[in-house]
């Protein structure tokens, strides 16, 4: 079968390479990062204040990542000092609409999440002391 398309894979057998590909979306960043280029190209600056909390170098190295696997196009302007745009793929605009709507569940069930790990770690109530008698 010439045209056949590949195996979509198993996630579960530790040798099937779409293990690689829930690596690279399983970041910290990226479901924030593709999220943020979902209206149009930005340039490295305003993603960087787009992205509280993000570093450059680590801004820097996750864009590369995602560029180099298709996600991400970079597009040079050109100028001096250079200045670059980033923005999202074909590839990268089917993974944003799995990642935007990651994105609203967190928000909308963090309080719930924050809830449930606060009263699992709070101590279990100790059992009452038996009094003493003299």
């Amino acid at each position: 079968m010439e045209n056949a398309l590949p195996s979509p894979g198993d996630v579960f057998d530790a040798a099937c390479p779409s293990r690689r590909a829930l690596e690279l979306i399983s970041g910290k960043w990226v479901p924030l990062i593709l999220p943020a280029l979902e209206h149009g190209p930005l340039r490295n600056n305003e993603l960087l204040r787009r992205l509280d909390g993000i570093s450059q170098k680590v801004m820097t190295q996750t864009l590369r990542e995602l560029e180099r696997h298709g996600l991400v196009l970079r597009e040079d302007l050109g100028t001096v000092p250079p200045h670059v745009r980033y923005r999202l793929s074909e590839l990268g605009r089917s993974l944003n609409v799995v990642l935007v709507a990651l994105d609203r569940w967190a928000e909308r069930h963090h309080a719930a999440l924050d809830a449930a790990a606060r009263q699992h770690d709070a101590p279990a109530a100790a059992p009452p002391r038996a009094s003493r008698r003299s």
